[in-house]
């Protein structure tokens, strides 16, 4: 049976099928954590106490490592869910709009919507899937109801098992995990994980996202500090 292409459906596959073949690139492989160094790093900043979360965290992680990929998002997702809960960065940090580290959301115990997309996603690349399965999604979230024409910057995370699936996204605001056509209450803008940036619609990225992202970027750099290499 041909499945029936939602309108919210289009704008996410656009953005899956585009990029597929940049990001299988050197640099695509998983990532790398440096565990003994997670866990010390967590102690000196966050105390004692946190490192049991840390711990939880390393060994979620060895568990999936055999897991089907779609096994391995359903244990990523719901561990996050249930280690964070959501504050604002204003309240977190002091600042409007601060990426956090893995670490950081981890030894915080709360993130907003980047925070729990970039720590999901960390944590896929840790457990072998590669970028071109995954994308870090900025989406205008409508607010308000179904007729409601409001909406608000929003970040989820998508992964894409094949170029042309529905993708699934996971999101901060909701413990489940939907397909894009089924959350047609976000929009989204543009998308982007380690190799590249782009819009819907566009046939290349549109830049290198260290560069375009300075918070990214910035997100990065703290990341591999803490022990974590792609």
């Amino acid at each position: 049976m041909m499945k029936r292409v939602t309108r919210g459906m289009v704008p996410f596959l656009l953005l899956g099928l585009l990029c597929w073949e940049m990001t299988t690139a050197p640099g695509a492989s998983g990532a790398s954590i440096d565990f003994p160094r997670f866990h010390r790093l967590m102690e000196a900043r966050y105390g004692r106490e946190r490192v049991a979360v840390s711990h939880a965290w390393e060994q979620m992680l060895r568990e999936i490592e055999t897991l089907p990929e779609q096994e391995k998002i359903v244990r990523v997702n719901s561990f996050f869910h249930r280690h964070l809960s959501y504050q604002t960065d204003i309240r977190l940090w002091g600042e409007e709009d601060y990426w956090a580290t893995p670490l950081e959301s981890l030894g915080r115990g709360q993130g907003d919507c980047e925070d729990y997309a970039i720590a999901k996603y960390v944590s896929l690349r840790k457990a072998g899937i590669g970028d071109e399965r995954l994308r870090l999604i900025y989406v205008r979230a409508r607010i308000g109801g179904a007729r409601s024409t409001m909406t608000q910057a929003h970040m989820v995370l998508g992964y894409y098992p094949t170029p042309t699936a529905d993708p699934l996204l996971l999101d901060s605001l909701i413990p489940n995990i939907l397909p894009g056509s089924q959350r047609t209450d976000l929009t989204p803008v543009f998308s982007f994980n380690s190799q590249g940036l782009w819009t819907p619609g566009a046939t290349a990225s549109a830049a290198n996202p260290v560069a375009r992202l300075s918070r990214w970027r910035q997100a990065l750099e703290r990341i591999r500090q803490e022990g974590v290499t792609w």
